[in-house]
């Protein structure tokens, strides 16, 4: 079994019908406060706020309302259900005709593999879009990037970040600077490196395997996706970046806003990726009291697996 995961607090957008209508794939949407109470989907799974209770009041409470991080309930249903993989999207991607058709999670797949010294990599900078970098890559390092150490290699993936063309996924300093609108070359994936590198959760698919530490941390900002990512690498994910397969058409944001929400990450990234190459669980001296216990509680579920 596949399982699409995405949140939504709005009448369904054009993107969830689309995925809605995966005969191949079970949707399911998390709702959150803001949800109509009427909503339905056509053939997918909708959890409901009371839903969400029922199955772990205290993690629904640790979470919080009204935030993305709701769909760490769609992860642990899907695993429930039996999924091998997962997706993670955004209900503003709208799928291309192949999405989730060039699978490379759970096999061998030959990649463009970049080597380098520093602590941390970034996918973006390695694409026709090299003036731009991905939202939570250390914003010291990114004069410091080079990506002159390729090699074709095989590797065998546990997670597959896909590109967007459109918005991308960049942090809000970028986009202030850049406003890019973005067409990717295909050419240039898929591609992995030999260090930690930062993926999303707008266009993500997982193994079985990586659910278990696979975390969207809540109440801290726009890094909760980024800082999962890290974390799941450092317990031994490998990743690899898929060429685009969704065009996102990008909800309104507050720019100012988002860069706010981004600062606990402008200031501890670095950090935090030097010390989980030492210790994955570094990880808990970074994160809010609240944070943490949401992640305790959240793993609490995979205990036996």
């Amino acid at each position: 079994m596949k399982a699409i995961v995405t949140t939504t607090i709005y009448p369904p957008t054009k993107a969830i019908k689309l995925f809605d209508a995966m005969a191949d794939w079970r949707l399911i949407v998390i709702g959150d406060k803001k949800t109509p109470p009427d909503y339905r989907l056509e053939r997918g799974t909708y959890v409901s706020p009371e839903d969400q209770e029922s199955y772990d009041d205290e993690l629904s409470q640790a979470i919080g309302w009204n935030c993305i991080q709701r769909r760490n309930f769609g992860l642990l249903l899907a695993y429930d259900m039996g999924a091998e993989i997962v997706a993670l999207v955004d209900d503003d991607n709208i799928p291309y005709e192949q999405w989730g058709q060039n699978l490379m999670v759970g096999r061998e797949v030959e990649v463009n593999h970049y080597d380098t010294d520093l602590p941390a990599f970034d996918p973006v900078g390695a694409t026709n879009m090299p003036h731009l970098w991905h939202r939570g890559y250390p914003l010291q390092l990114l004069s410091q990037r080079d990506y002159r150490t390729v090699s074709r290699k095989t590797m065998n993936a546990d997670a597959q970040a896909d590109f967007w063309n459109g918005d991308p996924d960049i942090d809000a300093i970028c986009r202030m600077e850049y406003a890019p609108k973005c067409n990717f070359d295909p050419e240039c994936f898929p591609l992995a490196s030999n260090r930690t590198s930062p993926f999303n959760s707008q266009n993500t698919f997982l193994s079985r395997s990586v659910l278990k530490h696979y975390f969207l941390f809540p109440h801290i900002g726009r890094m909760d996706d980024i800082w999962a990512s890290y974390y799941v690498q450092a317990k031994g994910c490998r990743v690899v970046y898929g060429r685009p397969s969704v065009f996102q058409e990008r909800n309104d944001h507050d720019l100012v806003r988002d860069m706010r929400e981004e600062y606990f990450g402008y200031e501890n990234n670095l950090g935090l990726i030097c010390d989980l190459s030492v210790d994955a669980e570094r990880i808990l001296k970074y994160l809010p009291d609240d944070s943490a216990r949401a992640f305790y509680l959240y793993r609490s579920h995979f205990r036996n697996a």
